[in-house]
């Protein structure tokens, strides 16, 4: 009988307390940093090695990584893999897995995860897009054969730990990446943000700061530059995700493979040449990036002129304060509502209505493919004469800094 009471109050110890003891704040600590290393095994792992081959990863690291996925997700390397890989290269279009242009913000966000499965299962995505993705005989005989093993484990080493309350933190593992992946990343980083580049599709950067999901808040820098192990741009952005890969190099743990094109210059050339259009087509997003950044500042110096001449209040006003947010824009992401506002705002301003039309002269650089390289120079050398002859300084200076350009 006593041997009875003690085994039940030792029962009840560990149900109350688990193996650890531990006060609710170190199950709070425990829950964010386990939950904090399967944030970071999908982007370093999944996404930036797996999905993109930004980066190699040595066999130790790479094979850690794989097995706290296979504990914490139950995710299949080849399904994420593929699925991702068929985001980028469908993305925004009805066969883009998880777009919330076509599908809507509401069913990303609520239901993200059910997207995934439901993508898992098309035999022709994995075939496709699924290729070069671990196909070892602990691949093929434990993480992909027994995915929910994986997450039962954990679910018994939490309530070992924890007793009663490891339920609590399993579960917030479980729905860590459903929501943070599937729901946040999917979804908002197409909705809603700002953005640095006009990438072909709807993604934005939703922070500067990428910690809370491993750099990944950084979606509309990635999108640009899909196969960079880096995600941040600008001097006032961090990537978590980065920093690891960094430090994880630093002790030969990883090859970092490529990271953002940096636009170099030098002395501005008498005239543009092969090279100068080179450096153009390779660090396109950056320079239409500075091209906007000039736009910008020609409507600021528009809208100061208006309000010296107290005109603040005008139509002409107001339509230039909503071109301020939209000019800079690729035509299919300005909303149809605003075009009437921005082509009168162009109408009233000449200046603004020449930066946009130049805009496009200038992309059109790379976007032709049936033109010879010779033919593009030529082209280029006509753009930078045109813009210098306009007599708008915002035009000017950026002809400048293109013939200064270096590939």
């Amino acid at each position: 009988m006593t041997q009875l009471l003690t085994l039940h109050d030792a029962l009840v110890d560990w149900l109350a307390y688990g193996l650890l003891g531990a006060s609710w704040w170190q199950v709070v600590l425990f829950t964010l940093a386990v939950t904090h290393v399967t944030i970071a095994a999908v982007t370093i792992f999944l996404h930036r090695s797996q999905a993109h081959r930004a980066l190699d990863l040595h066999p130790i690291v790479s094979h850690f990584l794989r097995f706290w996925l296979w504990l914490t997700t139950g995710m299949v390397t080849k399904e994420w893999v593929a699925i991702h890989r068929k985001h980028h290269a469908k993305c925004e279009t009805e066969e883009d897995p998880h777009s919330p242009v076509t599908r809507g913000i509401k069913t990303v966000l609520l239901t993200g995860s059910e997207l995934y499965r439901a993508e898992a299962k098309v035999g022709e995505t994995l075939s496709k897009y699924g290729h070069g993705t671990p196909d070892d005989w602990i691949e093929r005989h434990l993480y992909s054969r027994f995915t929910w093993q994986g997450v039962a484990l954990m679910l018994i080493v939490d309530m070992l730990l924890f007793g009663a309350l490891g339920a609590t933190v399993w579960a917030v593992q479980m729905i860590w990446i459903p929501i943070h992946a599937a729901g946040i990343i999917n979804g908002l980083g197409h909705f809603w943000g700002y953005r640095n580049f006009e990438a072909a599709d709807a993604s934005t950067n939703i922070s500067p700061w990428g910690v809370l999901i491993g750099g990944e808040e950084l979606h509309n820098n990635h999108h640009t530059y899909p196969t960079s192990a880096k995600f941040s741009v600008k001097r006032y952005e961090f990537d978590i995700g980065w920093a690891y890969i960094r430090g994880m190099q630093a002790l030969g743990l990883a090859k970092v493979r490529k990271t953002p094109p940096r636009l170099a210059l030098g002395e501005a050339k008498p005239v543009a040449d092969g090279q100068t259009l080179d450096a153009l087509i390779a660090n396109r997003y950056e320079v239409m990036a500075g091209y906007a950044k000039e736009m910008r500042r020609a409507v600021r110096a528009e809208l100061a002129h208006l309000k010296a001449q107290g005109a603040q209040n005008s139509a002409h006003w107001r339509d230039l304060v909503l071109a301020k947010t939209w000019l800079h824009r690729d035509e299919d992401k300005i909303p149809h509502g605003v075009r009437p506002r921005l082509t009168q705002a162009l109408g009233d301003n000449p200046s603004l209505a020449k930066l946009v039309a130049m805009r496009e002269e200038l992309r059109a650089l790379w976007t032709r493919t049936n033109v010879s390289a010779e033919q593009l120079v030529a082209d280029l050398q006509a753009w930078c004469r045109k813009a210098e002859d306009s007599g708008i300084a915002a035009l000017q200076e950026f002809s400048l800094k293109l013939r200064s350009a270096r590939a």
